[in-house]
């Protein structure tokens, strides 16, 4: 009964540091994810208005083209970026923001498009070299608080794979699977076709001076060629900016509530553990004075 003893109480010991650690997990992710939740919505409006000024610059120069804006012909590989984080502990954050990218691989290989691979995370790194499946490009060290100059290499990259012609290793479109923040407790993976980029028509604003005629909402200096090429590149950039910013948040609550959750398991656990030392020490009790008992009566009975 004693080994018994010494066994629960050992375990309470290392169950009361594993809660020590969730705990302390927990409260970090909960300071982080606030920040990067002001970061996220920072960067929104930047990326919302971008890709407004897009629409409206298409939509005004209805003879205006542009590689990044065209469908290709020959769609036959398309690049997706795959969003994870570099850490664990995260409950099912990883797990669903790989199984939403691998569900898309199925479907395009289904159409027979061929699937280019890249990551960002260590996690997702570690999940595509496990089974042995290549990624064209990786970037890790800095998901929990993303910097922009990793957006901006992952940016250019996928651009030169899609100027780059298929039939030469390039691609034909560039879709990103990545994390949705939609609450504390709710985060949604999610996937992003960001190449070609999709237009939506602009009505043009009848802004008319007194006594003037219509005066359109932009004016474009230099000309709207140069000004569109340069546009596409930052919303492109911007874009993926905001969502690894979005990621960050999902992340952090992601943890925060997985940790929370594990605290909780701990010290329920550790009462449970507690119930059976108690009933074991009673025990042992019971039968420490049962032997006593025992041993007066034999002695009264000599």
């Amino acid at each position: 009964m004693g080994a018994e003893l010494r066994r629960i109480r050992q375990r309470i010991r290392s169950v009361r540091s594993t809660a020590k650690i969730t705990r302390a997990q927990e409260l970090i992710a909960s300071a982080r994810v606030g920040r990067a939740r002001e970061r996220a919505s920072a960067a929104e409006p930047y990326s919302r208005e971008i890709s407004r000024a897009v629409s409206a610059l298409v939509s005004h120069h209805l003879h205006i083209g542009h590689a990044l804006l065209n469908e290709r012909p020959d769609a036959s590989r398309v690049a997706v970026l795959v969003m994870a984080s570099d850490r664990g502990f995260a409950g099912g954050y990883n797990h669903n923001v790989i199984k939403h990218g691998q569900a898309l691989r199925a479907l395009f290989e289904r159409q027979g498009k061929e699937v280019v691979h890249y990551v960002v995370g260590r996690k997702g790194a570690e999940w595509f070299d496990f089974r042995g499946l290549g990624t064209a490009g990786r970037w890790t060290g800095s998901t929990g608080r993303p910097e922009y100059a990793t957006a901006a290499e992952v940016g250019q990259t996928l651009i030169e794979a899609f100027d780059m012609p298929t039939r030469e290793g390039g691609v034909g479109g560039v879709h990103v699977v990545h994390t949705e923040f939609v609450s504390m407790l709710t985060q949604k993976a999610v996937a992003t076709r960001i190449l070609p980029m999709e237009v939506e028509e602009v009505e043009q604003e009848d802004v008319r001076p007194p006594g003037g005629f219509p005066k359109a909402p932009y004016e474009f200096d230099p000309s709207p060629h140069e000004v569109l090429d340069a546009l596409l590149r930052k919303y492109v950039r911007s874009r993926i900016w905001y969502m690894m910013l979005s990621s960050a948040a999902a992340e952090h609550a992601a943890r925060r509530t997985a940790m929370m959750a594990a605290t909780e398991n701990a010290t329920e656990l550790i009462e449970k553990l507690t119930r059976q030392a108690n009933e074991a020490r009673q025990a042992e009790i019971t039968t420490e004075i049962t032997e006593i008992v025992s041993g007066a009566e034999a002695l009264e009975h000599r």
